[in-house]
């Protein structure tokens, strides 16, 4: 099989095609590029300490949609006047290495192909790739320091060079689904941290910690029963640490704590806790990465509301105990973040490129769930999900099963399919507070919600935590992914064990990049829409149209229809014009 490789030539003629880039300068589709045509640049030298890189193929992201339309607001954007400094989209992506600066000949040769890794710091500082870094939509570009000697070291992964250019570009898409799964969240008390003892008057439980009370710098505790009190105040003084003792407060009060203690809490332990609201009120305080721990045998009288978004973006982690021993509540083996194997797992909003990557992975795994539950409200996505999908779980014994939630509400569905009993796993890629509180309540006593689509931060909805501490119920969520994570991908693709490619719904070559982003945003095509910058004329196209456009290409699909190395390599030979 020819390598799409192959099919370029001497990676030391770079300015063959000229290059073109698709620059942002500000909010919305009409400021990217200059009248919805790339702009021609020149390309760059390196300096000694930089590469010059080929873009070979861009995976658009939902990501992009939010820097669209937020602009310089974004966050990871610094409020930066685009007009003056613009930046580009396409932080999933595929490079090879054109020229290497003098003091990184030791390092790099021309020829070689990386994957990215875009969530980059240096300095201390977020310097992510398609954001603060200008991104991919650009045919050749230069890499430097900060993606080459990071906080995190070198942000390049090195590809195969059997792989694809879309595979290559969908393993940081696909390592953020494999991340939703690798446990993010802190689960024990933070040494050198800010703890909070929360307790209630009259409390007689007599409560041990078995582990960790040595762990926080300062401890506050209010209400908190007096034997525990004096253990953990005879720990603090041994070892030259804090206790401060505020009793009394309110729920309405908890703010004030604030006043003395604002960098917040890294630990919150409730004890015996009865009231949602005095649960709700102490999650505020919560630090990022913080852990808030329920000890009681008892239900609160209600579901708190819960911050979705700081679970999803701040990893917040919610674990629990009935007791007396606080410590019980921590530690891995109580708190999973992988499905369960042999159980039932229910995809929400699986019809879109991200949930389709979290169906296949379920299907695949070696000790995944048994019985797959899949619902989406458009019925073409859940059509293409019955196309592709189908098959393959029959393959791998999984039984799948799919529901448009317009006509047959989420519960309704589990309940059906579960026989009442429940969801093992709900993994929401919705992002919608009131999708996910539905998700939350399909769980069987032992269950785990994964926020996987991201709300803003501030959004609330109610959880039912009484779930956490009586039957260890996970609610879990990721942002991202890291350099292990796509490193895992780039192993399993390499090795046969997983099709990236499978993800691709439709393709353009580089004009076809400012159709790529709207096709995006109004959701058109059901996977993933991937741009090839090196390629001209080749307008957007999705795989079943694909005949009509290249029906050279088109025969080399799979059986199925899904995107295969051959067809790529056809597809640059028809396309590529050096």
């Amino acid at each position: 099989m020819t390598s799409p490789f192959d099919l370029y030539k001497s990676p030391q003629a770079p300015h063959s095609p000229p290059n073109l880039c698709w620059n942002m300068y500000g909010p919305g589709l009409e400021n990217i590029g200059r009248d919805r045509q790339p702009e021609p640049c020149p390309i760059p030298v390196p300096g000694a300490e930089q590469l010059l890189v080929r873009v070979d193929a861009v995976s658009l992201c939902l990501s992009d949609i939010k820097l669209v339309q937020q602009g310089g607001r974004h966050p990871k954007l610094y409020n930066r006047d685009l007009a003056v400094e613009p930046t580009r989209l396409g932080h999933e992506v595929s490079l090879t290495v054109l020229q290497v600066g003098e003091k990184l000949r030791s390092s790099y040769k021309p020829g070689q192909r990386f994957a990215l890794q875009p969530d980059i710091y240096h300095n201390g500082q977020s310097r992510a790739y398609g954001y603060t870094i200008p991104g991919g939509l650009i045919r050749y570009h230069l890499i430097g320091a900060e993606v080459l000697a990071g906080d995190g070291g070198n942000y390049l992964l090195p590809a195969g060079g059997e792989m694809g250019y879309a595979e290559v570009a969908l393993t940081e898409p696909w390592a953020c689904v494999v991340a939703a799964y690798t446990q993010r969240r802190r689960l024990s008390p933070k040494t050198g941290g800010t703890m909070w003892l929360l307790g209630h008057p009259g409390d007689t439980v007599d409560y041990q910690f078995s582990s960790g009370a040595n762990a926080p710098s300062l401890v506050v505790a209010t209400d908190v029963p007096a034997r525990l009190l004096q253990s953990v105040q005879n720990n603090l003084a041994s070892n030259g640490r804090r206790l401060l003792i505020r009793n009394d407060l309110t729920p309405l009060e908890y703010r004030r704590l604030m006043d003395e203690i604002p960098e917040g809490f890294d630990d919150i332990i409730s004890l015996n806790m009865a009231s949602a609201q005095a649960v709700t009120a102490a999650t505020a305080l919560l630090n990022r990465r913080g852990t808030f721990n329920l000890v009681s045998n008892t239900p609160l009288d209600g579901d708190p509301g819960i911050d979705l978004g700081r679970i999803h973006y701040d990893y917040i982690a919610f674990v629990g105990t009935p007791g007396p021993d606080i410590a019980a509540a921590y530690g891995e083996l109580r708190n999973r973040c992988e499905l369960r194997h042999g159980g039932t797992a229910v995809f929400v909003g699986a019809g879109g490129p991200m949930g389709q990557m979290h169906i296949q992975r379920a299907i695949e795994m070696s000790n995944g769930p048994s019985t797959i539950l899949a619902t989406d409200i458009d019925p073409v996505r859940l059509q293409v999900l019955m196309d592709r999908f189908f098959h393959l779980a029959t393959q791998h014994g999984v039984r799948l099963v799919l529901s448009n939630s317009n006509e047959e509400p989420l519960g309704d569905f589990v309940d059906r399919e579960t026989a009442h009993h429940g969801a093992d796993d709900c993994v929401v890629c919705v992002p919608s507070a009131g999708v996910m509180a539905a998700a939350s309540r399909v769980l069987n006593p032992d269950g785990m919600l994964v926020l996987f689509a991201g709300v803003p931060i501030g959004t609330f909805a109610p959880l039912n935590l009484s779930k956490v501490y009586l039957h260890n119920t996970q609610f879990t969520g990721t942002s991202g992914s890291t350099l292990a994570d796509q490193s895992s991908i780039l192993h399993s693709t390499q090795a046969g064990d997983l099709s990236p490619a499978r993800s691709v719904a439709a393709l353009g070559g580089m004009e076809a990049a400012h159709d790529g982003i709207r096709a995006l945003m109004e959701g058109r095509f059901p996977g993933k829409v991937v741009i090839f910058p090196q390629l001209s004329g080749l307008p957007l196209v999705g795989l079943p149209e694909l005949k009509n456009v290249a029906p050279q290409v088109a025969a080399c699909l799979s059986p199925d229809g899904t995107w295969t190395r051959q067809a790529e390599a056809n597809l640059i030979g028809a396309y590529w014009k050096p």
